[in-house]
């Protein structure tokens, strides 16, 4: 276990960018040592060094000097001069797949917040037309890549050269349904409903047809329906079939937070005492899951936070459950775990910098 690390972001200009900028800037482990930030840098700023941190997101200025770190241009060197070891990619997938197997070669620790490595199976990759899919350095890179959802991989994380930050959704529908598959209890035949919204900050900072004001407010939505790009996510972590498990992504008019609603059927009558004692175990070494032993979670009280929070409800002859899931697309769902990730790779305390 080291006391410190040096880390770097490149893309932290976006919403799950600026998230992971200030957790890191906060996180004890990493006082005096804050990150590079690197970037795309138009001509008329190289001059300067590169744009101040608070001129991109002002919300991050303090009295320590954060707005005055600066985005400077890319650049491999940049990162060797600095001393950089672990560094976060909050970029496009299809540049997190060019720079990733750079990164390892370089003996860089990369933590993914794209889609790139996230999916083993060619099937579930599909989906994002990757042109380097198949090729002897992908496939290579692709078996070095550990899923990042700490409660499931926490081991393999620990030792990882790559970590596959999961997606919001998945992450949504992941954690409340992998210990009731897992422990046998969920009827596979009789199929997994998975109803999630989300807010707009979900789709990203660069504005679309669908997500500006007049579309999203006063509206609810479904889209991506049996083709969302996290479907495969479910897939290959839950260890279920397409067959098994029906997932509707919708829209909501907010700005940040996940809600799924998720419907099972077991095998056998179940009381909340069996079921969540199935969590519980599950969940024992989990400090950023919080089990509702009363009432459903809310988007209100998990947004803003870096935690997972999961109730559920029994139907009268405990055959069937009504489970929710709530949590922050920007942090739980993205920046917060990927420091979650961090802590677990450097062997410092899971919740760190997070609670």
């Amino acid at each position: 276990m080291k006391e410190t690390v040096q880390t770097a972001v490149v893309g932290v200009t976006g919403y799950a960018g600026a998230e992971l900028a200030r957790l890191l800037l906060h996180h004890p482990r990493l006082k005096g040592k804050p990150p590079v930030f690197a970037g795309r840098v138009e001509a008329k700023d190289v001059a300067r060094g590169g744009v101040p941190l608070g001129e991109i997101h002002p919300e991050l200025i303090d009295s320590k000097g954060s707005g005055d770190l600066k985005q400077e241009p890319f650049s491999w060197e940049l990162l060797r001069e600095r001393g950089v070891e672990v560094l976060f990619l909050a970029t496009p997938h299809e540049q997190s797949r060019e720079w990733v197997p750079e990164a390892l070669e370089r003996e860089l620790r990369v933590i993914d917040l794209s889609g790139a490595w996230r999916l083993t199976e060619t099937a579930n990759r599909a989906v994002y037309a990757f042109e380097d899919d198949g090729t002897e350095l992908s496939s290579a890179t692709q078996a070095l890549a550990v899923y990042g959802i700490p409660e499931l991989h926490r081991a393999a994380i620990a030792g990882a050269q790559l970590v596959a930050n999961p997606g919001c959704y998945a992450t949504a529908v992941i954690l409340p349904l992998k210990p009731l598959v897992a422990a046998g209890l969920v009827d596979l035949e009789h199929g997994i409903v998975a109803d999630a919204k989300s807010g707009v900050s979900g789709a990203g900072k660069s504005p679309t047809a669908k997500t500006h004001f007049m579309y999203a407010a006063d509206n609810l939505s479904a889209y991506g329906v049996f083709t969302h790009r996290h479907t495969g996510e479910l897939l290959e972590q839950i260890g279920l079939k397409s067959s098994e498990i029906i997932f509707t992504p919708h829209l909501l008019p907010i700005p940040r937070g996940i809600l799924a609603t998720i419907y099972v059927r077991f095998n056998e009558p179940q009381t909340r005492a069996s079921v969540m004692h199935v969590y519980r175990s599950f969940f024992a070494e989990s400090p950023m899951v919080r089990l509702h032993t009363n009432g459903l979670p809310q988007i209100q009280h998990a947004v803003r936070t870096s935690y997972a929070d999961i109730g559920f409800q029994l139907d009268s002859s405990g055959r069937r459950a009504v489970i929710v899931s709530c949590l922050d697309n920007l942090l739980k769902g993205a920046s917060s775990q990927a420091v979650q990730n961090l802590n677990v790779m450097q062997g410092w305390p899971e919740s760190e910098g997070l609670e």
